[in-house]
């Protein structure tokens, strides 16, 4: 009879340690699948940041070449003689104009990508503070 209750004792330390394994297989697994995710996650904000701002450099690149034509055309109209332009606007005002929304509009357009690169932040995050919190619960379910 005593080797019967030692053989019972044996086989449900064994199924517990057996439980423990399993436990411990499925948490690796859920962390696993949780790192996955949030690196998917990140690398879609990432390409959504960078194409913003991809669109933002093109804009003050146009901007920028605007500005340009229209210093061409205020250096043009400053050493023209008096009369010669018939508009109520000089064209160089109009480039101004122009070349001003396009630097506005490709600014905050790299604004936009800025706070965005900042959502992506600290890349797996969620992760190691899941894996924290996991070790923390491995150390104080076993037994020094």
């Amino acid at each position: 009879m005593a080797t019967e209750v030692q053989n019972q004792s044996e086989q449900s330390a064994a199924s517990l340690v057996s439980g423990i394994v399993s436990d411990f297989q499925d948490l690796v697994k859920q962390q696993l699948r949780l790192t996955r995710q949030e690196i998917q996650g990140d690398l879609r904000k990432s390409k959504e940041a960078a194409s913003c701002l991809a669109v933002g450099a093109g804009l003050i690149l146009i901007g920028a070449f605007a500005a340009c034509l229209t210093l061409a055309h205020l250096l043009y109209w400053l050493v023209a003689p008096s009369g010669t332009d018939v508009s109520s606007l000089p064209l160089w005002a109009c480039y101004a104009i122009v070349g001003i929304l396009f630097l506005i509009t490709g600014g905050s357009s790299i604004l936009v990508a800025k706070k965005r690169m900042d959502a992506v932040g600290n890349p797996l995050h969620d992760t190691a503070q899941a894996l924290k919190e996991n070790l923390e619960w491995k150390t104080k379910a076993s037994p020094s």
